[in-house]
């Protein structure tokens, strides 16, 4: 006889009383327990169980369901992991056609782990690797098959090398593109810099305007409230320099507004030669990394690449979010289930 534990009823608990039969094997013989398809891995509660502890673990720390359901911290663990897998399962095995790579940091002292997702369904698939080597690259299109990776048509990645050294390897044929927004990253790091310089050239007055004003700056003027578009006006309309590295920042933007590659690479041009006589250094280094990397940035010009490149960053954000509630988890199959189920409908 064994106790399994069911829905609950209100604020009662329920629990079936099984008899859980017994049978001898002869042609083995060995004696073999009955196995019900709907009791969950965990053999002390069914699978509805399992999924409704799923289904609340998608909104609440493993902790406050514990608490709420009266269970020990890790049962609820293994009863969540249970869920993501049914998921896992019910979604079938992926064959993406644009895929976005970028990777995650999982602990400190830079170890990092490779997150690939599937941008036209818009969900990660793979997570894995033991760092963001080529060599853990690779194992990603290992384990999607040589006949599937044949279909991925583009790749949006960072200018990391190591991922365009892979994906060239194992997916010729496909475009590489280069995420907007890490782009778009390093434009806003040479705003940074030119902030901190002219902070450390002025005195006084000038100076005072500087001060606090950094995500000002590095914000979008549409994403601003009225105070910080006031205090932005003040810093602009007070340093001269300043102001053109803001308006550089602004217009490098419309890049990725091109239908072809052509007028890209005279707007680009354009956007070079404002930079002459303006002793923005950082800006000219930024420059020169775009001429080095100019084939990923235009290849979105291009009909069949325009694909959403916010997703990746999204996605990140919420991964993000993910470790802060998991903080102190040492599990990386469970990471790795919360991080591959976070866009999945619930079951």
């Amino acid at each position: 006889m064994r106790w399994v534990r069911d829905l609950s009823c209100g604020d009662a608990r329920i629990y079936l009383d099984l008899e859980i039969r017994r049978v001898f094997c002869r042609s083995c013989g060995k004696v073999r327990q009955e196995k019900l398809d709907w009791l969950a891995d965990n053999p002390f509660y069914t699978k509805r169980f399992a999924f409704f502890v799923g289904r609340r673990c998608r909104a609440m720390t493993i902790q406050d369901v514990a608490k709420e359901t009266r269970l020990d911290w890790h049962t609820i663990k293994e009863l969540e992991k249970q869920y993501m897998k049914e998921q896992l399962r019910r979604t079938g095995t992926p064959a993406p056609k644009v895929i976005g790579i970028d990777e995650i940091s999982i602990k400190k002292g830079h170890t990092y782990r490779i997150v690939v997702s599937d941008l036209e369904r818009r969900r990660p698939i793979w997570f894995g690797g033991m760092d963001r080597s080529e060599e853990s690259m690779d194992l990603f299109y290992q384990s999607l098959g040589s006949r599937k990776a044949k279909k991925i048509r583009s790749a949006v990645m960072d200018m990391w090398k190591a991922f365009e050294k892979s994906a060239k390897k194992n997916i010729p044929e496909a475009a590489i593109l280069y995420d907007k927004f890490h782009v778009m990253r390093h434009l806003g790091e040479a705003m940074d810099t030119v902030r901190k310089k002219e902070y450390g050239r002025l005195a006084g007055k000038d100076r005072s305007f500087i001060k606090g004003q950094k995500y000002t700056l590095l914000s979008r003027k549409e994403n601003l409230d009225l105070p910080g578009r006031q205090s932005l006006r003040k810093l602009l309309k007070a340093n001269k320099r300043l102001n053109t590295a803001h308006l550089l920042t602004e217009t490098f933007g419309q890049l990725w507004s091109y239908e072809t590659e052509g007028w890209a690479r005279r707007f680009f041009d354009n956007w070079k030669a404002s930079l002459k006589w303006q002793r923005l250094k950082p800006y000219e280094e930024f420059a020169e990394m775009i001429e080095r990397h100019w084939e990923g940035i235009a290849a979105y010009c291009h009909p069949e690449n325009k694909v959403a490149l916010g997703f990746v960053e999204g996605l990140n954000n919420k991964i993000r979010v993910i470790q802060r509630r998991a903080y102190g988890l040492r599990d990386e199959e469970y990471l790795r289930l919360k991080i591959l189920t976070c866009m999945l409908k619930g079951i």
